[in-house]
């Protein structure tokens, strides 16, 4: 594919084939962002996984770069208060449902209560395709709205592994301070390597790139046992 001349020249700055100490890594995609937005700075994390293995998880970054999210909760009448009190966006039961099956997804997340989701269920369709349907894996289908809703404000964000066995997630703006970017990839990968499957063999995380929207990639020098 090829590059705009912007995007070569970012190549002359940096050994493409070195791994690079974080913070100095992170240094290099500010310095090589060139785009006229404040780009968004990514990092991939290539697993050791087998087929049958998967990795899967939410985690609170330390420093936010997002807006608040607009939070959707169905619950019966008698947990509205408690998801209101909570600041979600929308709640309701049924009439989200309907609402929603008809195609409207105009929130961020979406919360449920256990006794909904044979309800909610029935919305994969339209949930599923844009993932959000709720998963008690991540903490979204649960009685306990106000603790929900608080991670959740505080920035919580789901991760997981693709096909490939590589996990990508968005951890700051390149405008951010580079130890405040060191610190938001530090506790991505702290918490994937905590959800190691017990069955995983040899060196789990394989290797750590950095990069903006727009930038090329910067290997990262993380060792597996750090």
């Amino acid at each position: 594919m090829s590059r705009g001349k912007k995007y070569q020249e970012s190549f002359k700055k940096y050994d493409s084939a070195a791994s690079y100490e974080l913070q100095e890594a992170l240094s290099l995609v500010k310095t090589m962002a060139y785009a006229k937005f404040d780009e968004t700075v990514d990092v991939s994390v290539k697993l050791n996984l087998k087929k049958s293995q998967s990795v899967r998880d939410t985690v609170v970054l330390p420093y936010q770069f997002r807006g608040e999210k607009k939070v959707l909760v169905f619950c019966k009448p008698e947990k509205e208060k408690e998801a209101q009190d909570a600041g979600a966006a929308f709640v309701g039961a049924n009439d989200l449902i309907e609402k929603v099956k008809g195609g409207w997804t105009d929130f961020d997340v979406a919360v449920a209560t256990p006794d909904m989701m044979k309800d909610v269920g029935k919305l994969g369709m339209v949930l599923g395709r844009k993932g959000l349907m709720p998963n008690p894996k991540t903490g979204t289908v649960t009685f306990d709205l106000k603790g929900a809703l608080a991670e959740l404000k505080k920035g919580r964000t789901e991760f997981r592994a693709d096909k490939t066995g590589v996990i990508h997630l968005a951890v700051g703006k390149v405008s951010m301070e580079s130890e405040k970017l060191a610190e938001n990839v530090k506790t991505v990968v702290a918490e994937i390597k905590r959800k190691r499957p017990a069955d995983a063999k040899g060196e789990f995380v394989q290797t750590v790139s950095v990069a903006s929207t727009m930038g090329p990639g910067v290997w990262v020098a993380i060792k597996d046992e750090d």
